[in-house]
């Protein structure tokens, strides 16, 4: 879910976006149902639903949606990626449907002839024949041109050279026979590539800009950076398991003040090798383009053999952006410049779309390359706060899931990316959190297999969950959200024990466990769980009542907690956090206060 007011009543419309049933995972197999966006009032009524067709496939890392005043009208707009199909519905008093308009399709696409009926959903039989294709044009391939991949495909599959080049249609068929039924399976059991099938590998992608009021399409353009292949490019077929379609389509999207005054849209592609940034504006009637970061390809000399992950990306100047993004994407002023910078997992981009940072270390004498100078790598979770309130600055608490990461989870300066704390892994730990949960323990702890304190002192061996928090105590302490798969979500106080049971309604993503929204939704500056019911008939707010002795602006006041709620429905769900030292022991003189003019002030210690 997200919110924003998109009728500008002052108070949040819901925007509310439904898997099917059958989604999937980008890595699996299969096909799935349509996504819905929903944009619904307090009062349950739906304002229009936007289908987004049979060409986005459905699940996690598909659709990451912006709910956002991107053109300053006092009104919300809608903006996320779509196909040929997508289409606006919109419903009568009895539920029947009053009106269906699809998306524009741009000019040189109709000429081209793409149509809102097509379906560019791959069958088994159209991934045979989509194979076969890619083997009888290898010789045309721009890697095999430049003498990058083996010039025959025999030599990617390590036998004698056999066939001569181009590839007769018979002997394209007998390579892609060898691939599918011999090679694919010799590098793991679960290669079955004969089944392959539900992806989208093929086709026009966009990006649309809706009127969040009516659900109007503003403007629609092609999506940036386009997939260019099925994963080839991307090392979908490096690995042991063949995965075509998973690295090029994994997606991130995010809301950041680029030039510290107006609000501008990111979008994310890519992040195991290949990662790519586009940022737009949007001026009310069209969307321009403000930079688009590339860090290009990773160079394999065998992409059915090679391991991209860790190496840098054929554009020098943003190569070692490649291989450093998360299943997240976190938005903060990191420099103190007053413009936000893009936090892409391990490595951060200034405000200006050029790499800030991208924080490596040296492999310890423990790992199996002792020594070696590396990226920190891909992660699931990414947390950016003022963790540690007597260190300048923000920090970045995330985990690294790579055997060959340095560290299996650190603590890093915001600014430079330096580690202050963390511990090699060797593993895949998955999970990680931080928040205010020892009272009287100063900033915030941190944790994934201890609970450390912001300075990194280990308080003890058991942890907290790790799937949501939420700023939910009247102290300011923070509470952990746990529950998933069929059971009914808890609000949990490390130090107190349950204060909520959300009977009747269920969490999303398995056992990621994510609440629908966490979000200051109501202005107390406590933060409410927006939840469905088990049905999924209706969406579920719960709200803290207890009196609270402190007072403090709705953190959506604060810009970095804002754009933070505008991007935590991205992937896997991640908290926001505000971009001052929220905790019970907060320091009052350094909250920024916003004043009418919207500009910040700060409290004087003696009006605490």
């Amino acid at each position: 879910m997200s919110v924003g007011d998109v009728n500008g009543d002052g108070q949040y419309e819901f925007i509310v976006k439904w898997d099917p049933s059958n989604s999937k995972d980008v890595s699996h197999v299969g096909y799935t149902g349509n996504t819905y966006i929903d944009t619904y009032t307090l009062e349950g009524m739906l304002l229009y639903r936007i289908d987004l067709g049979v060409n986005i496939r459905s699940g996690a890392h598909y659709t990451q949606f912006l709910v956002y005043d991107f053109d300053g009208d006092g009104k919300a707009e809608l903006m996320f990626k779509t196909a040929p199909g997508t289409k606006v519905i919109h419903y009568d008093h009895n539920g029947n449907i009053k009106s269906e308009q699809y998306i524009t399709l741009p000019q040189k696409d109709i000429e081209a002839g793409y149509s809102h009926k097509d379906d560019y959903r791959y069958s088994a039989n159209d991934y045979y024949e989509h194979i076969v294709n890619t083997f009888l044009h290898w010789h045309e391939h721009e890697e095999v041109v430049a003498g990058n991949w083996p010039a025959t495909l025999e030599e990617c599959f390590s036998m004698d050279v056999q066939f001569n080049y181009p590839l007769s249609r018979a002997d394209a068929e007998t390579l892609t026979d060898y691939f599918m039924d011999i090679y694919a399976p010799s590098r793991s059991e679960r290669n079955n590539l004969r089944h392959f099938e539900g992806f989208v590998l093929s086709g026009p992608e966009y990006l649309t800009v809706f009127n969040g009021e009516t659900g109007e399409e503003l403007e629609t353009i092609h999506y940036e950076p386009g997939r260019g292949d099925d994963g080839l490019l991307w090392g979908d077929y490096a690995y042991p398991r063949i995965e075509p379609g998973n690295r090029v389509d994994r997606f991130n999207a995010a809301v950041a003040y680029l030039d510290g005054e107006r609000p501008s849209a990111i979008f994310n592609r890519g992040y195991y090798s290949r990662a790519a940034l586009a940022a737009y504006n949007w001026n009310g009637e069209n969307l321009e383009l403000v930079w688009l970061a590339d860090s290009g390809h990773v160079g394999m000399n065998n992409p059915f053999k090679s391991n991209p992950h860790g190496a840098p990306g054929k554009n020098k100047a943003l190569a070692q952006l490649a291989g450093q993004g998360n299943h997240s994407i976190s938005v903060a002023d990191v420099d103190g410049d007053g413009k936000h910078e893009i936090i892409h997992g391990g490595a951060t981009l200034d405000h200006d779309g050029t790499l800030l940072y991208s924080s490596m270390d040296y492999l310890p004498k423990e790992s199996d390359y002792p020594g070696e100078y590396v990226i920190l790598g891909h992660g699931d979770a990414l947390h950016v706060a003022d963790i540690n309130p007597d260190r300048p600055g923000l920090e970045i608490y995330s985990v690294f899931e790579d055997e060959r990461a340095p560290y299996g989870y650190a603590l890093r300066k915001a600014e430079d990316g330096k580690v202050i704390y963390g511990e090699y892994a060797g593993i895949d730990l998955g999970r990680a959190m931080i928040g205010d949960v020892v009272r009287g323990e100063r900033g915030l702890q941190t944790w994934t297999t201890e609970l450390r304190s912001a300075d990194g002192r280990v308080l003890g061996k058991r942890c907290p969950g790790t799937n949501m928090n939420i700023k939910w105590a009247g102290d300011m302490s923070t509470q952990i959200i746990n529950g998933s798969g069929n059971l009914p979500p808890t609000i949990d106080d490390w130090e107190r024990g349950c204060m909520l049971t959300a009977e009747g309604t269920l969490t999303n993503n398995g056992t990621k466990g994510n609440p629908s929204l966490v979000a200051d939704i109501f202005g107390d500056w406590r933060e409410e769980l927006l939840v469905r019911l088990t049905d999924s008939s209706a969406i579920r707010i719960y709200m803290n009542t207890e009196v609270t002795d402190r007072k403090l602006f709705t953190l959506m006041h604060d810009i970095q907690y804002r754009t933070g709620i505008a991007w935590q429905n991205s992937s896997y769900n991640q908290p926001a956090y505000p971009s001052f030292y929220f905790a019970s022991d907060i320091d009052w003189e350094y909250v920024p206060v916003p004043n009418c003019d919207d500009d910040l002030e700060y409290f004087e210690e003696e009006d605490e």
